[in-house]
């Protein structure tokens, strides 16, 4: 069964950093493209990063030089560093596993809320 389960999500104050994993189970993890999306209150789902099969990654423009994806094969885990959190970051966090041919496969979301 493939599953992505992901964690760290919580309220944080402006300007703080959280740390996001998403582990994943039943799935060749080391072949998928990795990322990570979100959605905030009244807003569509969007792409915040990937990391592909061989380590390159790509960032939406307000998250560049804050945050940073990185993944980790042996323990099947992919995680986002989100360091200078500003309110506008708040949404719920999605883990997804992409790969040509094959179904993608999401993670239930973690909440992310910044706020004084």
């Amino acid at each position: 069964q493939v599953q992505l389960v992901e964690s760290g999500g919580g309220l944080v104050q402006p300007g703080g950093s959280l740390r996001l994993s998403c582990a994943a189970s039943g799935i060749g993890f080391r072949l998928y493209t990795m990322a990570w999306y979100r959605q905030g209150p009244g807003k569509q789902r969007e792409l915040v990063t990937r990391i592909t099969s061989d380590g390159r990654t790509a960032y939406l423009d307000s998250v560049k030089g804050r945050f940073t994806i990185s993944r980790d094969n042996a323990e099947k885990t992919v995680y986002l560093q989100m360091n200078s959190l500003k309110a506008e970051d708040t949404a719920v966090y999605y883990c997804n596993a992409a790969l040509s041919g094959v179904r993608d496969t999401w993670g239930q979301g973690t909440q992310v809320t910044v706020s004084s």
